[in-house]
This record gives C-alpha cells, sequence and structure tokens, in this order.
C-alpha cells in the first residue's frame, strides 16, 4: 500500500510517501480501505519530533480516518454496541497509522458515517468530536445554561465544540485570529467571538456576561492564557486544558482557585486505553451521531488535499489559515 512516513524530524518536507505491506487485523480489530484521513496538530507535533506515538502503535501519522471495511480479525466478546461488518462504511479514531491506504483499527473505536455526511467528510469527525465530548461534557460537566469559552475556535476542535456546546443548551463565546473567523464561529452558533489580535478577551467576556465569567473554558493555548482564563471564571467555574501552544508552565495565582472554588483540569486522548475510548465513541453514538440527520451538528471542512500532497496539507496546517478541518483523500 502507499503511506506517508515520518522520515526524520523536521518541517513538512520530511514527509514521504512510501510503500509498505497492507496491515492485517488482529482479534478484535478491523482493516479499513481508507477514504479520507484528518489531518490535526497533533500530526505536526509527531512530525516535528515533538509527540512521539505510544507503544505498540503505528509509526506512521494519522489519528482519524474514514473508509470501508474490508477485513476483521476474531470478533470480540461481548460484541461492542457497533460491529462493523465487511463493507460497512465507518470513521474511526487512530493512535497513528491514519496517512495510508489502508489502516488497522480496534472495533470499538469505530463508528457509522452519520446521516447526511460523505465519506470524505466523516474522516474530519472521530478526533475533534472524541476530543470535545471527553473534555467539555465529561471532565468540563456542560450543562444546559451554562457560560462556555472556547479558544481557537474557528480550529478542528473550535468549529465542533461551538456546535456541541449550543446543542447542550450553552451560551457560546469563542476566540479567533481574524474578522473571517470570527465570522464563522458566530455563525456556527457562538453568541460572540473575539479577535485575540484586536481585542483583550478578558475584558470583552467580562462585558458580555456583567462581570460574572464563564462557567467553562476550553483551552489549547496554555503559557500565559492560564492565569488569564482563572480571571474570567465564575464562582465553581472549570479549565479544561488540551494543549499548550505557548508552553507548558504558568504562573498561577493559587488564592483565587481557592475563593472561587475552581478546578483546572486537562487530558490527553491518544495514550487512553482501547476500553476508554470505545466508551466515548458509544456516547457519541448515543447523543450526537443522531444530530447530524437534522442539521444540528455538520462537519466543518476547511480543504482536502490528495495522500501524496500530505506536505502541502502539513504546511496549510501550519500557516494557521484554516476553519475546520484538513483532510487527505485517498483515490
Amino acid at each position: 500500500m502507499k503511506a506517508v512516513e515520518i522520515s526524520r524530524p523536521g518541517g513538512p518536507d520530511v514527509l514521504r510517501v512510501v510503500e509498505r505491506p497492507i496491515p492485517r487485523p488482529g482479534p478484535g480489530e478491523v482493516l479499513i480501505r481508507v477514504v479520507a484521513a484528518g489531518v490535526n496538530r497533533p500530526d505536526v507535533a509527531q512530525r516535528e519530533g515533538r509527540y512521539p506515538p505510544p507503544p505498540g502503535a503505528s509509526d506512521l501519522p494519522g489519528l482519524e480516518v474514514s473508509g470501508i471495511v474490508v477485513d476483521a480479525g476474531r470478533a470480540m466478546e461481548p460484541a461492542p454496541a457497533m460491529q462493523p461488518k465487511i463493507g460497512d462504511e465507518v470513521c474511526a479514531l487512530l493512535a497513528g497509522g491514519g496517512y495510508a491506504e489502508y489502516a488497522v483499527v480496534p472495533v470499538p473505536q469505530c463508528l457509522p458515517v452519520p446521516a447526511r455526511v460523505t465519506t470524505v467528510d466523516a474522516a474530519g469527525l472521530p478526533e475533534t468530536f472524541f476530543t470535545v465530548w471527553t473534555n467539555v461534557v465529561e471532565r468540563g460537566r456542560l450543562t444546559a445554561g451554562d457560560t462556555f469559552l472556547v479558544h481557537g475556535g474557528a480550529g478542528g476542535i473550535g468549529t465542533t465544540a461551538i456546535q456541541v456546546a449550543r446543542v447542550f443548551g450553552a451560551r457560546v463565546f469563542a476566540t479567533a485570529g481574524s474578522a473571517a473567523k470570527c465570522a464563522a464561529c458566530e455563525q456556527l452558533g457562538a453568541e460572540r467571538a473575539i479577535n485575540y489580535r484586536a481585542e483583550d478577551f478578558v475584558e470583552v467576556v467580562r462585558q458580555v456576561t456583567a462581570g460574572r465569567g464563564v462557567d467553562l473554558i476550553l483551552d489549547m493555548v496554555g503559557g500565559d492564557y492560564v492565569a488569564r482564563n482563572l480571571e474570567i471564571l465564575a464562582t465553581e467555574g472549570r479549565l479544561v486544558q488540551i494543549a499548550f501552544l505557548r508552553g507548558s508552565r504558568a504562573e498561577l495565582n493559587l488564592a483565587k482557585i481557592m475563593q472561587r472554588r475552581l478546578t483546572l483540569t486537562g487530558s490527553t486522548l491518544r495514550p487512553r486505553s482501547v476500553e476508554e475510548k470505545g466508551a466515548i465513541a458509544r456516547a457519541l453514538l448515543e447523543r450526537l451521531w443522531p444530530l447530524f440527520a437534522d442539521g444540528r451538528i455538520r462537519p466543518v471542512i476547511d480543504r482536502t488535499f490528495p495522500l501524496d500532497r500530505a506536505a502541502d496539507a502539513h504546511r496549510y496546517i501550519d500557516s494557521g489559515e484554516h476553519i475546520g478541518k484538513v483532510l487527505l483523500t485517498v483515490s
């Protein structure tokens, strides 16, 4: 099969198209003929040598795919909520290996392609929806009536978080880096999008919430954003950290956390067990997948690139110009 590997740590040019054997599914796994694969920030970090795959995972980048099941290992007992059959169209979360014509995936991490979503576009769903569900709904305890702020609202995680929070009945705010990105966030349901290049999100949030602050923040910036986020959390507010583009260290005033009973938490998805990821998949299938049928949730796809232009896709991600997801398509 054709695959894209990382020849050495570095820029987009280190991505190299190679021939590799088609993997074989083991017990509880299926082999997917890949139609499309999502391109995500963790892929960039892995390319740069900052995010190695977990033990036992493929060394190829790619954390999500969509495609057709063409082979299966020994069935799992008891059967998971979705037991894909040969010929089924699915999308799936991977620990690695998505940048290829075929990928092996644990059965519990597979989901059907939702109604009104093309097989290609479905490749942009697993990484963001698994991440948003576990961090916004489960760890962040989002409920109807909450006020919610997502940083990077125009990215794959952000566009998903805005939609999920809206269907849960939250007031949604977002930050983004341009007027066009802010407009996209508001079209998806954000009440107010804040251009962080031109406005201070702390001051804007205080204004739009009449000084109360927000109940929940989803942040992938880290660094100096952490203390600023704590400034605008309401009493009993929750800050969920999922990345740290500005660094993993921050100086905090612990007194503010204690006085307002704040929660600071976070998680990573890739190292979690198949069982844990399967539990998230079941929740998505039950709670969010039906919402695609009536358009309350939809994939936001910015651009697609052929698999052999993975380096160009990474350059585009590096530029920060995208709104929503970037995909690789396999002919």
